[in-house]
């Protein structure tokens, strides 16, 4: 008799311990981060836009980064600094997250444990933004729950590198995978599309729009005929609003509606005091022309711009809420958690004429440069003078409050320093040999401009024409023609203020109190 020997038949492999095709893995990672991200903006939708955790994310780096870090991304990048740090942000995020598919090709908890840390991350960011609340927190759980539940089911479903072990076609197994990763991807433009369009409910344009024209009681004196010498090649003397330069910390702008909006006033005072909106509406509106500059300037750089802001006197609400005895610095805070601190005696003093704006060039404040109101403090750098979006201002000592760029090592007063710019030619302009225009700009504000030199090569230095002075808190123009021959030229400026002070030639950068040197511009004569 024969005995027929037979095998036992092979018991199939769990599917989930047979490993994930690589760039399936990856996918998984990729499409779980971006499922994460739009469950956030779902819900910070809702609540803030700050508390999406990708954004409270990029508002704590931007906290985080040194300072010389942060001058170099303003200088660089200009108004688009933060435009390359969300991308940066989000390329990185999707070569982490795509890591972490990967090295969970054989199981999936290492890559759970990756998505829930950029949970926690992004809860820990808005958990420290000092304008959020505890609620906020509801949106980077939401990512959290999102992000992890997506990768379980992606990774269950992505195809394995041995599909027929788990007695299916491969081919099935794929399908099934593109039509989860499809489907993930199309819900996570609705959520993160509603979420936007939420969010977009409290859009502060409308309310804008509503103000209307500001005219002021006091007006601002007529800008002379020669006060710019625009033809020449410098700017027009006021800035129109699209062009007035912008350097803040604010991610995405702020966005604050009239009837929301009230200033407190508190701290040293004899009486604290609120104000609507409206309350600062319908008070006497002073119109005043000023000349603004960013302690990021560096030499001959962009960030100076002039305009007529309306509003009312600063000295006029402290009055009336009563500064105490001892009293040396507001506390300015802004809607969105960020501080400033203005000295009080710049604030007090009716001579330089700090406002609390709510119009610039007679329109309401355009919302990247702080609608409904913001503080101009002339004569001092914006960081500790021109708060955006203000909502709070406590009156208080240096020593019981630091405000945000001097936890950051910058000056505690801050005026600005005399400056001055060459506009035409450009650098590296080919002109004709002979008489060559040059034209450009000076600033001193709170303390004006007296005269402006050049000098030409190694040459001696010679006056230049200015243009009318329309006050000290403004820039000034001027222009002169020098004589060339054919070759490569380089100019050189410097200017006097009133009070004597001519610039100094050594270069300084712009941390802690602003950048110092003349500035100079390269051409070639033919």
């Amino acid at each position: 008799m024969t005995v027929t020997e037979t095998s036992a038949p092979e018991t199939p492999v769990p599917r989930e311990r047979v490993r994930l095709r690589l760039p399936s893995a990856g996918l998984c990672g990729v499409l779980a981060l971006v499922a994460a991200l739009a469950a956030g903006h779902l819900v910070a939708g809702f609540i803030s836009i700050n508390a999406s955790p990708y954004l409270a994310v990029g508002n704590g780096a931007i906290d985080l980064t040194p300072v010389e870090l942060k001058d170099f991304a303003v200088r660089t990048f200009g108004t688009y600094d933060k435009v390359v740090l969300l991308g940066g942000m989000a390329a990185v995020m999707v070569v982490v997250s795509a890591l972490a598919g990967v090295v969970s090709a054989r199981s999936r908890w290492p890559g759970v444990v990756i998505v829930a840390l950029f949970g926690l991350v992004g809860g820990f960011a808005v958990f420290e933004r000092p304008d959020l609340n505890a609620v906020a927190l509801l949106a980077p759980l939401a990512s959290l729950v999102a992000g992890v539940a997506v990768f379980v089911v992606l990774h269950r479903l992505a195809p394995r590198k041995n599909a027929a072990a788990q007695g299916e076609g491969e081919g099935a197994s794929r399908r099934s995978f593109l039509l989860g990763g499809a489907g993930v991807v199309v819900g996570a433009g609705v959520l993160g599309g509603a979420g936007q369009l939420v969010s977009g409910t409290r859009d502060a344009t409308a309310s804008r729009a509503a103000v209307g024209t500001l005219t002021p009681a006091v007006a601002a004196p007529p800008i002379p005929a020669d006060a710019d010498f625009a033809k020449l090649g410098t700017p027009p003397f006021v800035t129109p609003n699209a062009q007035f330069y912008r350097v803040d910390t604010a991610l995405s702008v702020p966005q604050v509606r009239t009837e929301d909006w009230s200033l407190r006033i508190h701290g040293m005072v004899d009486r604290e005091r609120r104000y609507s909106y409206g309350d600062i509406r319908d008070r006497r509106l002073t119109e005043r022309t000023i000349t603004m500059t960013c302690v990021s300037n560096e030499v001959g750089g962009t960030y100076v711009s002039t305009s007529d802001f309306i509003g009312v006197d600063l000295a006029d609400l402290l009055a009336e809420a009563g500064v105490r005895p001892g009293a040396e610095q507001l506390f300015c805070t802004s809607v969105d958690g960020w501080t400033s601190g203005t000295p009080v005696a710049a604030a007090l003093d009716r001579g330089r004429g700090a406002m609390l704006a709510i119009g610039m060039n007679r329109e309401p404040l355009p919302l990247e440069h702080g609608f409904p109101a913001r503080l101009v403090t002339p004569g001092l750098y914006g960081y500790v003078s021109a708060t955006k979006w203000v909502v709070d201002i406590e009156v208080t000592t240096w020593k019981a409050r630091q405000a945000y760029w001097l936890k950051r090592s910058w000056s505690e007063q801050a005026p600005i320093k005399t400056e001055s710019r060459i506009d035409q030619p450009k650098g590296f302009d080919t002109v004709a040999s002979g008489v060559v225009r040059v034209a450009g700009i000076a600033w001193a504000q709170h303390t004006g401009i007296e005269q402006v030199e050049i000098k030409v090569d190694s040459g001696g230095w010679q006056r230049v024409m200015l243009s009318a002075e329309v006050n000290v808190n403004t820039w000034r123009m001027w222009w002169a023609q020098i004589s060339v021959k054919p070759g490569t030229h380089q100019v050189f400026v410097r200017a006097t203020d009133k009070a004597g002070y001519t610039q100094t030639d050594a270069r300084a950068g712009t941390v802690p109190d602003g950048a110092t040197g003349w500035h100079s511009t390269t051409f070639i004569a033919t």
